[in-house]
């Protein structure tokens, strides 16, 4: 059985979100994995990692799993209804539709988070209920077909789960196994609750979120809220 999983994939986009699952899903051979852009382009990471999309946002997939992964460019989209509507149809025609990070806010601008739980990266936890999501502090949140993780590293946790979900806890766990994936991080201050509060001040200072909050205002605008 050959499972479809798919990634869209855009400009500042963060790596890891992507790569993490993505690795994973290309190490379980049943998986199959297309990459989907808004066109044909090209397309930039965070880091500066370059690559195309298999496919753009004119063509539905039959897909097992689509994943959005999280980044600063995440806000060209919360506006951009051609893509909102791609994942309005695709959500009708999609086994599980996802999240890493703060892709769930383009699922959420979607509205496809409406009155379901759901999560993102810490940083983004405040704009969840403006779609009219419940936010849940946890690593990866399952909520019927909509499924999202947390920041960034909640990718490798999203992986399995889906990867479980589809082809059995087995099946996850050989792949878990074989990433050798057992963390023991070197600092205990991975979330905002564990983490000095002068550090996520800090953090706050530097990564504002102050374009996102106008984006999304203009959302709430558009919609009534």
């Amino acid at each position: 059985m050959t499972i479809k999983a798919g990634f869209f994939i855009f400009d500042e986009m963060q790596l890891l979100d992507f790569a993490a699952p993505y690795d994973e899903f290309c190490s379980t051979p049943e998986i199959e994995v297309s990459l989907i852009g808004e066109s044909l382009k090209p397309i930039t990471t965070t880091s500066g990692l370059s690559f195309a999309p298999d496919h753009d946002i004119s063509t539905i997939l039959p897909l097992d799993v689509l994943c959005i992964p999280g980044g600063n460019g995440v806000n060209q989209f919360l506006n951009n209804e051609p893509v909102l509507e791609f994942f309005r149809q695709e959500a009708k025609e999609t086994r599980f539709l996802t999240s890493v990070c703060t892709g769930s806010l383009i699922l959420g601008a979607s509205g496809l988070l409406k009155g379901r739980k759901a999560t993102t990266h810490w940083s983004a936890m405040e704009f969840l209920p403006i779609f009219g999501a419940i936010p849940v502090e946890e690593r990866v949140v399952v909520d019927g077909h909509i499924i999202t993780a947390g920041g960034i590293t909640a990718g490798i946790d999203f992986g399995l789960v889906i990867i479980a979900k589809l082809l059995g806890q087995e099946t996850a766990k050989k792949t878990q196994l074989l990433m050798q994936y057992d963390p023991e991080p070197p600092f205990d201050c991975g979330t905002p609750e564990k983490a000095p509060k002068a550090l996520v001040e800090q953090l706050q200072r530097e990564n504002s979120t102050d374009e996102r909050k106008k984006i999304i205002r203009k959302w709430q605008e558009k919609h009534g809220f």
